[in-house]
């Protein structure tokens, strides 16, 4: 099998990865469980690989992927930057690991989690 069923159905399954991969994107670290951290993992590796490509249509692969979120609001002079979760990762993700072939996130395994002793880790973009 080539993926974890993550206890739901698969447009669950989908959406649950594409809010955590944008989220991870845009903080560059989340909290999660083991098995969701090494699913995002694959699909973070993925769009970041297409940010290194640049071109238009790996921009509109991403797109299909990732959420349409706010990552940062910056005042630049006198007019107000907003940027999306797709442009951090064209911008200023992707250029970072234009050396490196693959290896873009790192997973640390903490405690359990206190409620139900699910073992818990940290994912991150080295």
């Amino acid at each position: 099998m080539g993926y974890r069923k993550l206890g739901r159905n698969s447009s669950q399954r989908k959406a649950m990865l594409r809010d955590l991969s944008t989220d991870l994107l845009i903080n560059e670290r989340i909290v999660t469980t083991e098995t969701r951290a090494k699913e995002v993992r694959k699909a973070v590796e993925k769009m970041i690989t297409l940010g290194k490509r640049g071109d238009l249509h790996a921009r509109r692969q991403a797109a299909t992927f990732v959420r349409n979120e706010v990552a940062d609001i910056r005042e630049q002079e006198e007019d107000v930057v907003v940027q999306s979760a797709l442009q951090k990762l064209f911008s200023d993700i992707a250029p970072r690991y234009k050396e490196r072939n693959g290896g873009y996130t790192r997973i640390y395994k903490t405690a359990p989690r206190r409620g139900d002793g699910a073992p818990m880790a940290i994912i991150e973009l080295v």
